[in-house]
């Protein structure tokens, strides 16, 4: 190992192959640091985004890519993770059925435990609050709790060394994360963010993911390179 890269400081980044985890990569390399990135193949029924998050990884440079398996659809309760569920093609109230329990919790507490490891301090997670799916595991408040936790209940933490949870994307709007990603130089058609897309990465443009996606590049005036089933 070089020296720099004995000095330069780490990250961990949360690595789905969605639209906005490809622009906190970029976020986080713009600000110097050594990437580590962290997919997770959860059972989950669009598994192109797998391949979209190491063509990503590749495209923008990470130190090291790793695709964690564990498999939420042992429980279920989920359309992402359970084939006798529908994935909804119009909007609906509440926390929709598209919500996996728990997941940012698992993720987050993966990507902690491969950030104490690797000695990295910052975590990096593309939750957005703005133009989301009424999911509760992406406010600012859970962030800021799991952050909490994370120096809680690690070695590092209680040493002093703490943990900072980034989601730099939490309060922009869809098309706001696409311009800032646009001058970072995210190339947006490698990119999958559908939750039933096909093996070859085509994507529905009906689910909910699809629509905000989709208004998106609308409000934000780039052309989707998305590609459509």
């Amino acid at each position: 190992m070089s020296g720099m890269d004995k000095t330069q400081p780490k990250a961990v980044v949360l690595l789905s192959g969605g639209l906005d985890s490809a622009t906190i990569l970029a976020i986080a390399k713009s600000k110097g640091l050594a990437c580590y990135a962290i997919s997770v193949a959860y059972g989950q029924r669009h598994a192109a985004e797998l391949q979209a998050a190491v063509q990503v990884a590749r495209h923008l440079g990470v130190k090291e890519h790793r695709v964690v398996d564990i498999n939420l659809a042992a429980f279920g309760g989920s359309a992402l993770t359970d084939a006798r569920l529908t994935v909804p093609t119009t909007p609906a109230e509440g926390i929709p059925i598209t919500y996996v329990p728990a997941r940012n919790t698992v993720f987050l507490s993966l990507a902690l435990a491969w950030a104490e490891v690797c000695e990295a301090r910052a975590i990096y997670i593309g939750v957005n609050a703005v133009d989301y799916s009424g999911y509760p595991d992406c406010r600012p408040d859970f962030i800021k709790a799991f952050e909490s936790v994370a120096n809680l209940g690690t070695r590092a933490g209680v040493s002093g060394d703490r943990f900072v949870i980034e989601a730099p994307l939490i309060s922009l709007s869809k098309a706001e994360i696409i311009n800032l990603g646009q001058q970072l130089g995210v190339d947006y058609s490698l990119t999958v963010s559908c939750y039933q897309a096909d093996d070859r990465g085509r994507v529905c443009g009906l689910c909910d993911s699809c629509r905000i996606r989709v208004s998106g590049f609308q409000a934000a005036g780039v052309v989707d390179p998305t590609r459509y089933a």
